[in-house]
């Protein structure tokens, strides 16, 4: 798949028309600092370990949804946040700024 770049814009554009405009202004979210962060295959500790986040990255929220009960930096939570499709963090590691929902319920 190639890609094209709008030079004066700066907007991506894929072979579909598509643009990653829409993406760009999706809100990041920081990880706590010094945290390499687990990415789970589901909302829980006992899903399948997909990769390890590098301290120091930002991260999407596309949707929360309860899961395993984990204690981190931000306080004791059950809930996860879909950071892509099918990889899922602890809010426990996640600066919201809330010890609630942000975002929508998954599924």
């Amino acid at each position: 798949m190639s890609v094209d770049t709008q030079e004066a814009g700066g907007v991506d554009e894929g072979q579909d028309g598509l643009t990653t405009q829409a993406a760009a202004a999706v809100r990041t979210y920081a990880v706590a600092p010094g945290v390499r962060l687990n990415v789970r295959s589901g909302p829980g500790t006992q899903y399948n370990l997909v990769r390890v986040l590098p301290e120091g990255v930002r991260l999407p929220i596309y949707c929360q949804t309860p899961g395993t009960t984990v204690s981190g930096p931000y306080g004791t939570t059950n809930i996860w946040d879909l950071i892509d499709n099918g990889e899922y963090v602890s809010d426990a590691y996640v600066h919201t700024g809330s010890d609630g929902y942000i975002a929508p319920r998954c599924g």
